[in-house]
């Protein structure tokens, strides 16, 4: 069933752990993704970035994603990840997305908290819900040769308080020492500045690059007070690994042979991650 952000992160906040928001821009991780929350019998999120457009267009991948979520037998949320700007936004919306992540994080903070505020104003005539950025999380989930040599700026709580004071956001991400993508060194993350920043804040957080990181890494984020993890990269790339293995085994000369290898390769790694976010081992 289709449902809102609000209802996820409810859901998430009832039982202590953090919702799986997976990027969907194709197919087979959508597939991967849904299927990996009604085996759990998990509420999930699925999101399309901005950034995917020329991969897949939302236009095309869009109207399949509110269509699974609807059909699915678990609650999941369909979400813009990192728009960029309000017609894509609109865009977004006007596809039956059920919530928005608007991204001015890398602006001046007035004019982050203006992007912001225009894309709260109008998802909320659809009734929808935001998320907003404040801090800069460094890289490029899903881009080859993307590699972004800026250090991340950790979010500044009485920026972050502010923020949220001045732009009536649902959810707030946080740059708390997680990269997107591919990590190249051990990451660093400050588990204190989430937990002032939940108290701060008042909102639900939301930690961006969430695939690649240590079990007790992620485990103590949610305990700090992380509710929403984005994690794109690693299931991606599972993908990948189980059609090279497939190819160098059994040399199939159908594509749809390659298409099934990923998705279940994909959505085995989307049930692992699923776990670890549950902050309760599987038996």
């Amino acid at each position: 069933m289709l449902v809102s952000l609000r209802t996820v992160l409810a859901w998430a906040e009832e039982n202590d752990c953090a919702a799986a928001a997976f990027d969907t821009p194709n197919l087979e991780l959508l597939l991967a993704a849904i299927g990996a929350a009604e085996e759990r019998d998990e509420p999930v999120i699925i999101q399309h970035a901005q950034l995917h457009e020329e991969e897949t267009s939302i236009d095309v991948i869009g109207p399949i994603m509110v269509a699974r979520a609807e059909a699915s037998r678990v609650p999941v949320c369909v979400m813009l990840d990192h728009g960029e700007d309000i017609d894509y936004v609109r865009r977004a919306l006007d596809l039956g997305f059920s919530a928005i992540m608007i991204d001015g994080s890398q602006l001046p903070y007035e004019e982050n908290v203006a992007l912001t505020l225009g894309a709260v104003e109008l998802a909320h005539e659809y009734g929808a819900d935001v998320e907003a950025e404040i801090g800069f999380t460094t890289g490029h989930e899903g881009l080859e040769n993307a590699d972004d040599d800026r250090e991340n700026v950790y979010t500044d709580p009485d920026e972050a308080a502010r923020f949220v004071a001045d732009t009536g956001i649902d959810a707030l991400a946080a740059s708390v020492g997680t990269v997107h993508g591919f990590y190249r060194a051990e990451p660093n993350l400050d588990f204190k500045l989430i937990e002032e920043l939940r108290i701060r804040c008042g909102v639900p957080l939301v930690m961006h690059g969430g695939s690649g990181l240590s079990c007790e890494d992620t485990r103590a984020a949610i305990r700090a007070g992380i509710r929403k993890i984005n994690y794109f990269s690693y299931m991606s790339n599972a993908g990948v690994r189980a059609v090279e293995a497939l190819i160098a085994e059994e040399h199939p000369k159908y594509f749809h042979a390659l298409a099934n290898a990923a998705t279940a390769a994909m959505q085995a790694d989307a049930e692992a991650a699923m776990d670890m976010f549950s902050m309760v081992p599987s038996a």
